[in-house]
Formats: C-alpha cells, sequence, structure tokens
C-alpha cells in the first residue's frame, strides 16, 4: 500500500509539473537530490565504519559482555517465555547494545535473527509475546549514543553537532519505557479477557 501511495505522489508531482510548465525545475531537484544523497550516504559509511570498528573493541576488550551482564536481568524479565540461555537472547542483547550506540543498521541484522529464534521458539505463524515486545522495544531503542544523527549532523557542517546527545537520551529513555508499559498494558488486557 505504501508502493502505491509513493508512487502516485510521484505521478502526480510529475503531471503537475508538465501542466505548470516546471518540469525543467523537477529535473534539476531530481538530480541535486541524487548527488546529495549519494555524498550524505558516503559521509554515514564512514561514520557508521568507525563505530563498528569501536564496537569491535569494545567487545575484544569485554565492555560488550559487561554491558550484556547488567541488561540480562532485565531482559530476561521482559521476556519470560524465553529459556535464559536461549541464543534469542543474545540476539536480543545485541541489538540493544547495537542501539544504545546509535547504530541502528547494525542492529537491523541482529534483530532480524532474534525474531526468527523467538518464531522457532514458538513454532507458530503469529507474532509470540516476545516478538511484540521486542518490536516494542526495538522501535523505542534506548540510545546513548546517537551516531547516524551526529553523522548527519556532521555532513551538513552543523557548529555543535553532539549537543543533541543529551536530549536524545531522554527522549529514547522516555519512548523505551513508554513501550514497555504500553506493551504491558496491552498484554495484561487481553490476557484478563481470555
Amino acid at each position: 500500500m505504501v508502493n502505491v501511495i509513493w508512487a502516485s505522489m510521484a505521478i502526480i508531482g510529475i503531471l503537475y509539473a508538465m501542466f505548470n510548465g516546471t518540469m525543467d525545475q523537477v529535473n534539476e531537484a531530481v538530480f541535486e537530490s541524487a548527488s546529495e544523497a549519494v555524498t550524505l550516504s558516503i559521509g554515514l559509511i564512514s561514520v557508521l565504519v568507525f563505530w563498528l570498528g569501536i564496537m569491535r573493541v569494545a567487545e575484544k576488550a569485554g565492555i560488550l559482555r559487561g554491558l550484556a551482564k547488567l541488561f540480562r536481568p532485565i531482559i530476561t524479565r521482559l521476556f519470560p517465555e524465553i529459556p535464559k540461555d536461549h541464543p534469542a537472547i543474545g540476539y536480543i542483547l545485541s541489538n540493544i547494545t547495537a542501539n544504545i550506540f546509535g547504530l541502528g543498521n547494525a542492529a537491523t541484522p541482529m534483530g532480524i535473527k532474534a525474531m526468527e529464534q523467538m518464531k522457532a521458539l514458538g513454532g507458530s505463524d503469529n507474532a509470540s509475546r516476545s516478538m511484540i515486545t521486542f518490536l516494542a522495544l526495538n522501535t523505542s531503542s534506548l540510545t546513548i549514543i546517537p551516531t547516524t544523527v551526529i553523522a548527519i549532523r556532521m555532513q551538513y557542517n552543523s557548529v555543535s553537532p553532539t549537543e543533541i546527545v543529551g536530549t536524545t537520551i531522554i527522549a529514547t529513555a522516555i519512548s523505551t519505557i513508554s513501550a514497555i508499559l504500553i506493551d504491558r498494558f496491552y498484554h495484561y488486557k487481553r490476557t484478563r479477557r481470555s
């Protein structure tokens, strides 16, 4: 459905430009945007590679293991249906750690693996309680270092690209707590009906 909406908007925009006589401006905007997208992507790749390298160093130094130990009691309480030593817990912890460092692109493969493990554990095509909780938690994603946003701000020559760190921590903490509370509210509401 979203593809149809985007295609419709593009077609309507092109038709409007043709009838309005501004097709040359549309062509210019398309090529400028394409060039800017490539420049932005290359800038983001360099920052992501840097932070992935930092994550690798943190992994070798045992910092990620420490973070995983710190979050393990919380995760096992949030996901009581998953056995404590199941691989899904490891993928969930890796996903959360990558999100904490603002590496959404690096978190995605781990999130997919976590969902696959939870689906295998549940054995059903329907989303399990754990899968719903993980989706809510992953979408809200607590972030301490918003790496991608800092990279974009640096790309556009922001005077102080890191000044958003404090507000990001507050906003993502609130969104994560809200996601957990809403998830629990609807879970208990659904189980009370059953």
